[in-house]
């Protein structure tokens, strides 16, 4: 009787068996399965970048108008020369007194040239370029690439529906250490954005306007910077004359920026 039991329980034991090999063969399986890191947030983020700049090199002409409290303005222009998310130049082109400088940035490394100092000047990202624009953004406007995003909410704004992230700092390098940003959930236009300091306190707003076709996409071409410290000082840039250019690695090199006018 004890052997007949025995082969009775027999099916049932092999069949555990088999799942709890099947069950670690299907786990190995799974953990060595390539996986998709990418959150949502991330991937709305890499499109509104793609949306104000083109992926690949490009050209553009920048006149930044400055109004202070008292009322007084003063206007600037820049070309901005810009390869992928880690080459940029941009050159000073008014006010006449200052052309010729040039600032040079390679991944998160800036440096400013200027026609009558031998060496070059190393600055930060964060430092104050003219008004409210800091040097990072001009040289270098890659959210995907400088913060860690998260949606936090969504907000309807007029007919439009908008996300509502929010944007850590991946270093202490980077421009701004938190940004807080409305994006269209249908386009994925850049709606706004609000600039923190690593303290959290609320430096600038953005808004991005006047959309029209420049190389290749439908971009921004008007950013209303406006100090949230200080009320009634703001800036305005204006991007005009976009192209796409094929522009070599050389160009980004300090020894080149002499050749470059």
């Amino acid at each position: 009787m004890t052997n007949i039991r025995f082969y009775a329980k027999a099916p049932h034991f092999l069949t555990l068996v088999l799942l709890l090999l099947s069950g670690l063969a299907w786990g190995q399986w799974y953990t060595a399965a390539p996986q998709d890191t990418k959150s949502e947030a991330a991937t709305i983020v890499e499109k509104a970048d793609r949306i104000r700049f083109p992926a690949e090199g490009f050209q553009v002409n920048v006149g930044i108008t400055t109004k202070e409290a008292d009322g007084t303005t003063e206007e600037r222009r820049y070309r901005i020369l810009s390869k992928g998310n880690e080459k940029t130049v941009v050159l000073v082109t008014e006010p006449a007194s200052e052309r010729g400088q040039i600032i040079l940035m390679r991944g998160h490394d800036l440096w400013i040239f200027m026609p009558d100092v031998s060496q070059p000047i190393r600055i930060s990202l964060a430092q104050r370029l003219t008004g409210q624009v800091a040097n990072g953004d001009l040289a270098r406007a890659n959210f995907a690439g400088d913060y860690t995003p998260r949606i936090v909410g969504s907000e309807k704004i007029g007919n439009n529906d908008y996300y509502i992230l929010d944007l850590k700092a991946v270093s202490r390098r980077v421009t701004y250490q938190r940004v807080k940003y409305w994006v269209n959930k249908k386009n994925f236009w850049p709606l706004k954005a609000e600039f923190y300091s690593l303290s959290n306190r609320l430096l600038k707003r953005c808004q991005y306007e006047d959309f029209q076709r420049m190389a290749g996409g439908i971009r921004p071409t008007r950013l209303v910077m406006e100090d949230a410290l200080r009320r009634g000082e703001q800036s305005v840039l204006e991007y005009g004359s976009m192209r796409r250019r094929n522009l070599p690695d050389k160009i980004f090199t300090k020894d080149y920026l002499k050749k470059l006018d």
